[in-house]
């Protein structure tokens, strides 16, 4: 058990990875070990491509996309727009799941919610752009009775919605990474884009044409709350491949804080629409829940103000 109990509360954690990595399987193993821990998990489906993860949480069957509650995408004529062209805060963005309508969200009555934010299909032809997805996951504020909930929102495979700003709402990043190149090289990329958020760098918006737009682009980055990005190494065969990734990682002065074991019956579950339980697996979730804990409270300490000295003058 946790030495740290719920220092995680309200946080807001994205989980990223390119395509095929295992970033669903790693947030819901994620998800089985905070609940094991006493939290209360809201999971945000962000990924507006994939299906099934309902069915891998264990419920019954997936709510009705918030896309529709917001009213719909600026394709179809409602008002949640793309962030890149239009990074105003959307209005109206928190949700209180005690009072919201009950098919947009669902429970499994052991403390853990699932509400997703709409699928790439919906718009229709022509109208395929997922940005409007992106900005409710960067807005959204998930609350119950008043308090913020821990929230883990499962973002679509690739780099793309790093490039929409939703890093700039999130705590904490979680990047997994499968034995492949690409996987490190992505997450030697993410690394250095919050690098770069930290330091102080601007967005890109050369491309807007009104002052407010882009004074709300700039005061998203000047504000960003993240706090850092976490590595989780996914689908690791033998110790040699972990070796070689271990290595290719510390390139870029990048320890991971867990290692998922690759296991047939995952992709077995996935294909059945059956539960995704832990297993043997449950004890990778436990590293990165203790690391994130770790992470949160070292954070903590680093933004506590300097003390005062104290004493008069001799």
């Amino acid at each position: 058990m946790s030495d740290r109990p719920g220092v995680l509360r309200g946080r807001r954690i994205g989980v990223f990875g390119k395509g095929g990595c295992g970033k669903s399987t790693v947030l819901v193993l994620l998800t089985r070990a905070l609940l094991g821990r006493g939290y209360e998990v809201c999971v945000v489906d962000a990924d507006s491509t994939n299906v099934g993860l309902a069915a891998a949480l264990g419920l019954a069957s997936p709510p009705a996309s918030l896309m529709r509650r917001f009213g719909g995408t600026a394709f179809k004529g409602g008002p949640v727009t793309c962030p890149v062209d239009d990074p105003m805060p959307l209005a109206n963005a928190g949700i209180d799941l005690d009072v919201l309508e009950p098919q947009y969200v669902s429970h499994d009555g052991r403390g853990l919610s699932l509400v997703t934010l709409g699928k790439i299909t919906e718009a229709g032809a022509g109208a395929g752009c997922d940005g409007p997805v992106a900005k409710i996951a960067r807005d959204l504020d998930v609350r119950r009775q008043g308090r913020a909930v821990l929230t883990l929102l499962d973002f679509k495979a690739g780099f793309e919605d790093w490039a929409r700003g939703v890093i700039t709402t999130l705590d904490w990043a979680l990047v997994v990474v499968d034995p492949t190149t690409a996987a490190v090289e992505m997450m030697g990329r993410m690394d250095d884009v919050l690098g770069q958020i930290r330091a102080g760098a601007a967005p890109a918006t050369r491309h807007l044409d009104d002052a407010r737009l882009v004074e709300a682009a700039r005061a998203l980055y000047r504000n960003a709350r993240t706090r850092g990005v976490l590595c989780v190494l996914n689908k690791v065969a033998d110790r040699q491949s972990e070796a070689y990734l271990r290595d290719r990682l510390a390139r870029y002065s990048i320890e991971p804080v867990a290692v998922v074991r690759e296991e047939a019956r995952i992709g077995r579950a996935w294909l059945r629409g059956e539960p995704l339980l832990p297993g043997p697996l449950g004890e990778a979730a436990d590293d990165v829940v203790a690391a994130l804990e770790a992470a949160e409270v070292e954070a903590a300490i680093d933004a506590r103000p300097a003390a005062k000295p104290t004493g008069g003058v001799g």
